[in-house]
């Protein structure tokens, strides 16, 4: 019976699909209106990019600072690693190094930066007014009267002892100066530490990304570039160390106070690239001049 009520049932009719016409000639992408509007999104996008990428400029100026040190440590990390101590003892070999070094820094510099400011702020109307001697300058002055303004402008800074506060603008800028700079000190140094750290294993990982045929050509511009960096920052150190030793000297020489610090802050100044020699150069002669301006002339 169920067998000849299904033969008695109609088969379902197939559904005739809907004619929606011809297809249209594909869309011209050489069109004006084609590329204009393509041209308009990129240019969003990229403008977009940039403000993100210009919203976290700090970030990435960090990691680099932190990236460019770890490659110049690598050196001295792979140099303890052969003589048979791991990379973890290596780098914490020379970590121990810096921050012994930067103990010392502070305790040799704080004191004598402190000392030497006042005594600069002190003095700088009087050496201001030595300058007058001078037939050249007094006359320059006779007519635009630029030693004499700034004399008044030193004078009411450094009259109530507000120089500092007034330079940073106010005491909450003292504050959240010194709160940026601890913060951006402690990231660097967390960063560096970890990127010498994970400097193989992360060398290792970009490598992957690249394709096979061209990995082996990569990896050998890339350790080139490391050992390269390296060699720099090297350098760099045994520049610094020759320029410190040699204004220690001079320092000496001409009765500087405190030539060991002195010292010190011509070997960090050095470490920055191209401008850092005539940084601790300025810095040099600034402190000469709290002597006198025959000193400071042949301090610079």
């Amino acid at each position: 019976m169920a067998i000849s009520e299904r033969m008695k049932r109609k088969p379902k009719e197939t559904p005739i699909a809907a004619d929606f016409g011809a297809a249209g000639a594909p869309m011209d992408r050489g069109h004006p209106f084609y590329f204009g509007f393509v041209a308009t999104i990129g240019a969003l996008s990229a403008f977009v990019l940039m403000r993100a990428l210009a919203s976290a400029s700090q970030v990435f100026v960090l990691i680099l600072v932190a990236l460019f040190l770890a490659t110049g440590l690598n050196p001295a990390v792979e140099a303890i690693r052969r003589r048979g101590i791991s990379r973890a003892g290596a780098v914490s070999i020379i970590f121990a190094a810096v921050i012994v070094f930067v103990g010392l820094f502070a305790a040799l510099i704080i004191p004598p930066v402190i000392t030497q400011g006042t005594n600069l702020i002190e003095t700088a109307p009087s050496l201001l007014e030595s300058l007058k001697n001078n037939a050249t300058i007094a006359n320059f002055n006779d007519h635009y009267g630029v030693i004499d303004t700034l004399q008044k402008k030193l004078s009411s800074v450094t009259s109530d002892g507000t120089l500092l506060i007034t330079a940073f603008g106010g005491v909450i800028g003292v504050g959240k100066s010194v709160l940026s700079g601890t913060f951006t000190a402690l990231t660097i140094i967390v960063l560096t530490l970890y990127f010498i750290t994970s400097l193989p294993q992360a060398t290792e990982l970009g490598l992957k990304l690249v394709p096979a045929s061209r990995r082996p050509r990569v990896a050998a511009l890339t350790e080139a570039i490391i050992a390269r960096v390296g060699a720099f920052v090297g350098s760099q150190i045994l520049v610094s160390f020759f320029a410190s030793v040699f204004m220690t000297v001079l320092a000496l020489i001409l009765g500087l106070p405190s030539p060991v610090a002195i010292g010190i802050i011509i070997f960090i100044c050095g470490l920055v690239p191209l401008i850092g020699h005539f940084l601790g150069a300025g810095i040099y002669t600034i402190i000469a001049l709290t002597h006198s301006v025959t000193i400071g002339i042949a301090a610079f």
